[in-house]
C-alpha cells in the first residue's frame, strides 16, 4: 500500500469518500497546501518538506480528468485563486498528489483534478525561475538557490480543501471538505503541520491493517480506506481534531 501520506494520501480517501454520497458525478477537485504560517519573502514560502520532492512536482506532468478523458496538464498551469476562512490563497497544477483516483474513477466523473496551494504571487515567480530562467532545464542549481536563500521553518499550516459536484436525487448539489492543520510547539517535541499530517497517514493505515480494517493481501488504495474509520482511529484523529473551516468564499 504506496502513497500513505497528505498527498498522495489522506486527499484520495476524503475525496473518494465524498464521492460515494453522488448519483453521478460531474466535478472532483482536490486542494492541499504545506504552507509557513508567517511568509515573509517574495516568493511567500518557506521550506517546509524536502526540495527535491518541491522542485519535482513544479516539474513534471500532471494527471487529470478532463470531459471524461484521461490527460496529461502541464504543471504551474490552470492558475485559480479562492479565499478559505478570510485568507487569500492560489492554486495551480502540480504533479503527483491524485495517486491512483484517475483509475479508479474513470468512467465516472466529468473533472478530476489535484492542484498545490499557495499564498498569491508563487506561481508567478516560480514560473519565472523554471521557465524564464530555464532552471527547469538546471534543477540543480535551482535547488541549491532555495537551500541556501530560503529558511525553512516548522511554524506552518497544511491545508486540505477537498469539493464534489454532481447529482443528488435529481438536484446539483456540492460537498466540500476543508481542515486546516497547523504545527504542535507545545510538547517536548515540536512538530510542524507536514510532519504531523505526513506521520498520521501512515500510521492511521497501519493501525488499521493491524486491526482488520483492510484487506490483507495484495494492492491497496488509498480511497480502500473508509474516512470516518480513518478520522476516528487514534492517529487519523490528528485530522479529525484539526480545525474545520466552515465558510468558504
Amino acid at each position: 500500500m504506496p502513497q500513505c501520506g497528505l498527498a498522495p494520501g489522506f486527499i484520495g480517501i476524503v475525496a473518494h469518500h465524498l464521492t460515494k454520497s453522488f448519483d453521478s458525478l460531474h466535478d472532483v477537485k482536490m486542494r492541499v497546501g504545506a504552507l509557513p504560517a508567517f511568509p515573509t519573502n517574495a516568493l511567500k514560502y518557506n521550506l517546509t518538506w524536502s526540495v527535491d520532492g518541491l522542485i519535482n512536482e513544479y516539474c513534471h506532468p500532471c494527471e487529470a480528468i478532463h470531459d471524461g478523458q484521461n490527460i496529461e496538464v502541464l504543471p504551474l498551469e490552470g492558475l485559480e485563486h479562492f479565499s478559505l476562512d478570510g485568507t487569500q490563497y492560489e492554486a495551480f497544477n502540480t504533479s503527483g498528489g491524485l495517486g491512483t483516483l484517475c483509475e479508479t474513477l474513470a468512467g465516472r466523473v466529468r473533472n478530476l483534478d489535484y492542484k498545490t496551494v499557495r499564498y498569491p504571487g508563487h506561481q508567478k515567480l516560480m514560473s519565472m525561475l523554471l521557465g524564464d530562467l530555464q532552471l527547469k532545464d538546471d534543477q540543480e542549481t535551482l535547488k541549491n538557490i532555495l537551500r541556501r536563500s530560503m529558511p525553512a521553518t516548522m511554524q506552518d499550516v497544511v491545508l486540505v480543501f477537498v469539493t464534489v459536484s454532481g447529482m443528488q436525487a435529481g438536484a446539483l448539489v456540492q460537498e466540500v471538505f476543508a481542515r486546516k492543520i497547523f504545527a504542535d510547539r507545545d510538547g517536548p517535541t515540536p512538530l510542524s503541520a507536514i510532519q504531523i499530517t505526513t506521520a498520521a497517514g501512515i500510521c492511521a493505515v497501519i493501525d488499521m491493517f493491524r486491526e482488520g480494517h483492510l484487506p490483507d493481501r495484495g494492492f491497496l488504495r488509498q480511497e480502500q480506506v473508509d474516512l470516518p474509520a480513518f478520522l476516528a482511529n487514534r492517529f487519523g484523529k490528528a485530522y479529525q481534531q484539526s480545525r474545520q473551516v466552515e465558510s468558504i468564499g
